[in-house]
């Protein structure tokens, strides 16, 4: 049962990883298209506008948060659909 734990929390945080890497790059394209520009590279920067800096920050936490979610649901799904089981280290409360 440890190993099974194991295997799965490496899958689920690679595949979070991976999620994370994609959305921010489909992030950053979206941000060039709407605005024509660059993303703040430092939003904490006192010369970036507040408006501009919250507004990639928000953005960018819940697109990578979702990409994340998204990665692991994915990798939670693959796993009950080869073992026949929910991995190990998801509860079934909704079920």
């Amino acid at each position: 049962m440890a190993k099974e734990s194991t295997g799965y929390r490496v899958l689920a945080t690679v595949g979070a990883a991976v999620g994370a890497v994609v959305a921010r790059k489909v992030l950053i394209t979206s941000w060039k298209t709407a605005t024509g520009k660059e993303p703040p590279a430092h939003p904490e920067n006192p010369d970036v506008r507040w408006a501009e800096a919250a507004t990639w920050a928000v953005a960018s936490a819940v697109v990578v948060a979702l990409a994340k979610l998204t990665a692991q649901r994915r990798v939670a799904a693959t796993w009950r659909h080869a073992s026949g089981e929910l991995p190990p280290a998801v509860e079934d409360r909704d079920g």
